[in-house]
């Protein structure tokens, strides 16, 4: 009984970070999210993977709070039945059974009345067990509606970020839509307004790591990914970008965006690691310089400033991409390999029906208003 209360408390309750690392809930998604991704694994289909994987933090959540009360039940059932199963059963005899029943209905507030207590200590733990599961329903149940306002606000920035830095979102593409006159000055609200996103990100998930398992409504756009993307572009403006005057903002977006990977990292005990293939190889990189200096931007370039891009990258890349590779997330490259749409210029009926004719009209005004 204590170990659930004390977990369920941990887990929705306590606002913080907890170290200790035996805990049922730990054990619980450590468990079930490896065997999880395993089954998830063996679909061929990408959409049914990610359809999959996307059902499992609300059904986590759910199944969580079932094996806590299925805990707090038996923990009242045993202590019933230690007490020498003192109560009159309706039919049948007074077992182990009809004790985990009538702690059971007392719980959920049944009250059935088939099966009652005929000593004052089972009298006594009736009414404490009533108390509890009146209480403990009503709190984690009413904790729900708050997790799922943290998922929605995290998610409104990672929709908006779709027209500005194109799907996936990209540091390079982030940076050339915002050439245009006075982008510099808008560019520099945005990574405010993407400072206070990842202070939240770190205070919401680090309270309740089950939302890093909510993925997002689109299957090429994630939390991981948009992160990213912000901290390549933090990057980029730290090394030094022409006509960009965001540094200091740059400066202080990096520096919370990196302590929420780190932290995280942490959380989910995934070990930085580095990665498989770069991803920004000399040929991006200088494909990065010369698709920003066609637009009036000027990256930085020379040994120092390669160098200063490589030491910022190491900071934060090794850390990322283990958390992707732990979600099952992707990151995004620099810069998009290829022309394509965003997310708000196709719909799966446009496709279906080829009703976008007009698709590079409408892709040739988007890129001049950026």
């Amino acid at each position: 009984m204590v170990l659930m209360i004390v977990d369920a408390f941990e887990a929705i309750i306590l606002p913080r970070r907890v170290t200790r690392k035996i805990r049922v809930a730990r054990l619980f998604y450590r468990t079930t999210w490896g065997l999880w991704k395993a089954i998830v694994g063996k679909f061929p289909n990408r959409k049914t993977r990610e359809a999959l994987l996307g059902g499992y933090g609300p059904c986590s959540l759910l199944l969580l709070l079932a094996i806590w009360a299925f805990g707090l039940v038996t923990g009242f059932a045993l202590m019933q039945y230690g007490a020498g199963s003192a109560i009159n059963v309706h039919e049948g005899t007074a077992n182990f059974t009809m004790d985990f029943y009538l702690s059971a209905t007392t719980f959920f507030t049944l009250g059935l009345g088939d099966v009652l207590p005929r000593s004052t200590l089972a009298r006594t733990l009736l009414i404490a067990e009533a108390g509890l599961g009146y209480g403990f329903l009503a709190v984690i149940v009413g904790y729900l509606p708050f997790i799922y306002s943290s998922f929605s606000r995290r998610e409104v920035n990672i929709s908006l970020l779709d027209a500005r830095a194109g799907t996936p979102p990209t540091a390079g593409e982030l940076l050339r839509r915002y050439s245009y006159p006075e982008g510099q000055v808008a560019l520099r609200e945005l990574l405010a307004e993407w400072e206070l996103w990842c202070a939240e990100l770190m205070e919401s998930h680090l309270s309740y790591p089950v939302l890093a398992y909510f993925r997002s409504q689109h299957d090429n756009q994630s939390w991981i990914a948009s992160l990213t993307a912000i901290l390549d572009t933090c990057a980029l403006v730290k090394t030094g970008v022409e006509g960009v005057a965001c540094q200091r903002q740059a400066d202080l977006t990096f520096a919370i965006a990196r302590h929420a990977v780190v932290d995280l990292s942490q959380v989910f005990n995934t070990t930085p690691r580095g990665l498989v293939e770069d991803r920004l190889t000399a040929t991006d990189l200088q494909r990065i310089r010369d698709t920003l200096g066609r637009h009036g931007l000027k990256l930085a370039g020379g040994e120092e400033a390669d160098q200063q891009l490589m030491a910022l990258r190491k900071m934060y890349e090794p850390y990322i991409y283990a958390l992707a590779i732990h979600l099952r997330q992707v990151l995004p490259p620099w810069i998009p390999q290829k022309k394509g749409k965003d997310n708000w210029q196709t719909t799966a009926w446009a496709r279906e029906s080829g009703l976008l004719e007009n698709k590079e009209v409408t892709t040739v005004v988007v890129d001049e208003h950026f």
